[in-house]
């Protein structure tokens, strides 16, 4: 994920945001609402102003399961935290702009058909039959559609060397992610 970090911070400037902006190995650590601070995986500062906070995060076999619920709950809640701390006014006066990048190994264990637990009420349709590969598309898919991140990037990868990297929605693709962020470079460097 070192690289996939790298490479987006290239994006940020190229777009035109200074080398000196951007930050993924050290002063990555953002104020929370609900907690002090976390660490994000790329934050990009400029002057005063929060411009992008970016999650890497990536999973292998064989516990796609148990993984998966900690995952989605990590994602939502970070986004919550950070959008509530914006709230607050701890990031002046500019809408932080969010990202989430998810790479999921491809394997039997996530690719194939998941059962799910309905004892009360009925689990949302999507959700039938699918495997935690669907689920994670959904839930990146969702995470924008909900409002709690501005982009997100699903990948996945196997172990085949002629198809290393698969992206499975033209929505969620490393193109459309790196356009999302060009697009909000270009929107806060206007505001100059």
């Amino acid at each position: 994920m070192d690289a996939m970090a790298q490479l987006m911070e290239s994006i940020f400037i190229d777009a035109g945001f200074a080398p000196s902006s951007v930050s993924r190995e050290s002063s990555i650590e953002l104020p929370g609402y609900f907690r002090p601070e976390k660490k994000w995986d790329l934050v990009v500062v400029h002057g005063d102003t929060l411009a992008a906070a970016i999650e890497f995060k990536s999973q292998v076999g064989p516990s796609f399961g148990n993984n998966y619920n900690n995952r989605s709950e990590e994602a939502i809640g970070s986004a919550i935290d950070i959008r509530h701390a914006y709230e607050e006014g701890l990031f002046g006066q500019v809408h932080p702009w969010l990202g989430y990048l998810f790479l999921l190994e491809e394997a039997p264990g996530s690719t194939r058909p998941v059962q799910v637990k309905q004892p009360f009420f009925a689990v949302d349709p999507v959700f039938i039959g699918a495997s935690y590969k669907q689920r994670y598309e959904i839930l990146c898919r969702r995470l924008v559609y909900g409002g709690l991140y501005d982009a997100a990037c699903f990948v996945t990868a196997s172990a085949d060397p002629l198809s290393p990297i698969h992206e499975p929605s033209p929505d969620l693709s490393f193109s459309a992610f790196a356009a999302a962020i060009r697009e909000r470079a270009a929107a806060l460097l206007a505001i100059e």
